[in-house]
């Protein structure tokens, strides 16, 4: 595409905003407010179906009824089977990419700082995928700093699982999971067309995986894993793509993030310490 046909293109884009909840939403319309886990929403201890007044992840084909295990993803696999856009991308509703605006009225409000589509439009046909800041873990491997918080057993069968139906990305995943950071929070913008190539490579390996973990004694937090373990092989899935010349790393963004609420980082780090030094998984 030639720099006039960039400059001049509008793309449109449509970004997921997860959540299980009444949440304050960015006001651009860039953004979809979509109700995740919304087969499974109980309420006063009935099966009954909250109205949050979002879109419901519930609506047409969907993996809705799965939450528990793939979290934000039931979203992802949403907004891949109804949503036609030229970009589509996936945020929590606690975590947004960052734009570089001020907010109009001078106000510490951190919703003035999200991303917009005049900020993104810009970059868009520039750019083919969007990614978050890494994160660093710096004394743990991502296949290590899992094993001291989850069941590694996730990760092992996902590198069998690789290993039989996409072989060729065997040796991707080996060293990704060595490196010391990562994307993280499945948050992503891309082109279309490459949002179907990989959601379906990523929910062929994660339904695959499904079937053989048994998460019968598992906590609520634990049986979150194909969330996690989504967030890790995205990893595997975008570096190949960059291996095999489908994507240029020039054509990768990566963008600031920001948290709505106050993150604990004492805590937080205390909980990867023990992880890493007594053991401790995470709950």
């Amino acid at each position: 595409m030639s720099d006039i046909q960039t400059q001049t293109t509008k793309y449109t884009c449509k970004i997921a905003v997860t959540t299980h909840k009444q949440y304050r939403m960015p006001e651009d319309p860039m953004y979809l407010p979509l109700h995740v886990g919304a087969a499974i929403e109980r309420r006063r201890g009935s099966w009954k179906e909250p109205d949050l007044g979002y879109i419901k992840d519930n609506t047409g084909e969907n993996i809705s009824s799965r939450n528990a295990c793939f979290c934000e993803l039931t979203g992802l696999y949403w907004m891949w089977k109804h949503v036609d856009a030229d970009y589509i991308g996936l945020v929590h509703y606690r975590r947004h990419f960052r734009g570089r605006r001020q907010n109009k009225t001078g106000e510490p409000d951190v919703f003035g700082h999200v991303l917009s589509y005049d900020e993104l439009s810009p970059m868009l046909g520039r750019y083919k995928v969007f990614v978050p800041r890494k994160r660093y873990y710096v004394i743990e491997s991502l296949y290590s700093h899992y094993k001291h918080t989850h069941y590694i057993e996730h990760l092992d069968k996902t590198r069998e699982i690789i290993g039989e139906l996409y072989p060729d990305y065997l040796a991707t995943y080996d060293e990704v999971m060595k490196e010391t950071s990562a994307h993280m929070f499945n948050m992503m913008i891309m082109e279309r067309k490459l949002l179907d190539e990989y959601c379906t490579w990523l929910f062929h390996i994660l339904f695959t995986l499904e079937k053989q973990i048994d998460v019968s004694e598992y906590s609520y937090f634990q049986g979150r894993y194909a969330g996690r373990v989504g967030e890790l092989i995205f990893n595997v899935w975008l570096a190949h793509q960059v291996k095999t010349g489908r994507i240029a790393k020039d054509e990768i963004k990566v963008l600031p993030y920001l948290y709505v609420e106050k993150v604990d980082w004492w805590k937080k780090g205390k909980r990867f310490l023990r992880a890493k030094f007594m053991n401790q998984k995470y709950e």
